[in-house]
């Protein structure tokens, strides 16, 4: 069993709201898992990535986080308690929520733990 990563724990000194599991729905609307807060170390800053398919793209911002993230989901720079109760049942409609559009993962060089970034 792989323990969580460590390696950037001590830097993830911030809150975000995650919406994850996004499934889709056959009349193109998505459902999310519960919103749940995670902590974070998020840098507003564009980097350039390339998506699974080879595109490149700019990113809005980089977290760092230290457990999986989904493709497809949301975060929030914030607080449950920052958001409305219908807010945290569509992220879509969060204003400042933005969609996971990138996943990597770095092993550490034992691989047994990971360093996790996603591009929003």
């Amino acid at each position: 069993m792989r323990r969580k990563s460590t390696l950037i724990a001590k830097w993830l000194n911030q809150t975000a709201v995650y919406w994850g599991t996004p499934v889709y729905g056959g009349a193109g609307g998505r459902t999310f898992a519960d919103a749940a807060e995670i902590p974070v170390r998020w840098e507003d800053k564009q980097e350039v990535y390339r998506d699974q398919a080879g595109a490149e793209h700019t990113s809005s911002a980089v977290v760092f986080v230290n457990e999986d993230l989904d493709l497809g989901g949301y975060l929030f720079l914030g607080e449950l308690t920052d958001l409305a109760s219908d807010e945290l049942l569509q992220p879509q409609t969060v204003a400042a929520a933005r969609e996971v559009r990138y996943v990597g993962k770095v092993p550490s060089v034992k691989a047994d733990m990971f360093v996790r970034k996603v591009m929003l």
